[in-house]
Parts: C-alpha cells; sequence; structure tokens
C-alpha cells in the first residue's frame, strides 16, 4: 500500500496514539457524531481512526495520546479497551481478534 508524504499510517498512529477505545459504530453516528466531535476538541484524540469488526458488528476506534484523555472518553460515551494488536494484518486488517493479547502488558 502506498502512502502519502506527511499522512499518518497506522504503525503511526498505534506508536503516538496508544489508548485505544472501541465502540460500536452505530452509537457515533448522527448528532451523536458532532456531540463526540465537540467532547474531544480539547482531548488528545488522533485526527484519524480506523475500524475494526467482530461478530458482524462494525466498531469505530478512537486513538488518543493520553490515557487520561481514553479515560475520560471512555467514562462519557462507554465503549471498551482496545489494543492495537488485536487488528488484523494486510487483507484481514479490518478484524479484531479480541482477547488475543488478553492479560499481556502493552509495552509503550
Amino acid at each position: 500500500m502506498a502512502y502519502r508524504k506527511g499522512e499518518l499510517t497506522p504503525a503511526g498512529v498505534d506508536r503516538d496514539w496508544p489508548f485505544q477505545i472501541a465502540r460500536l459504530h452505530s452509537l457515533g453516528t448522527g448528532k451523536q457524531s458532532d456531540v463526540i466531535e465537540v467532547f474531544c476538541a480539547n482531548l488528545t484524540l488522533c485526527p484519524r481512526g480506523h475500524s475494526v469488526t467482530w461478530e458482524d458488528e462494525w466498531y469505530q476506534v478512537y486513538c488518543f495520546a493520553n490515557r487520561e484523555d481514553a479515560e475520560a472518553f471512555l467514562e462519557r460515551f462507554g465503549g471498551e479497551w482496545f489494543d492495537p494488536r488485536e487488528r488484523g494484518r494486510g487483507h484481514k486488517w479490518h478484524f479484531w481478534y479480541k482477547g488475543k493479547f488478553a492479560n499481556k502488558p502493552i509495552r509503550r
């Protein structure tokens, strides 16, 4: 896959915004997306997120640079922690292999 100069790569997002929250995609559409945008205006939310699928449901992943911001988002909107190591690779980029790294510390 080719990237443009200066474009955020998935590895760059995982490195610089390691605290990630996954929410059902259907919960962040319409007016709810405006509420999320306003809430995150002063947080360390990455300008580029991603989506994954698990058990035939799509999840939007919100990526934060600070744990406190991710926890505030989680408390306000719900969701669950997402470990970037559980995202599929290659042509399976969109799969979430939930629990694959359960009880294993994330190295930061």
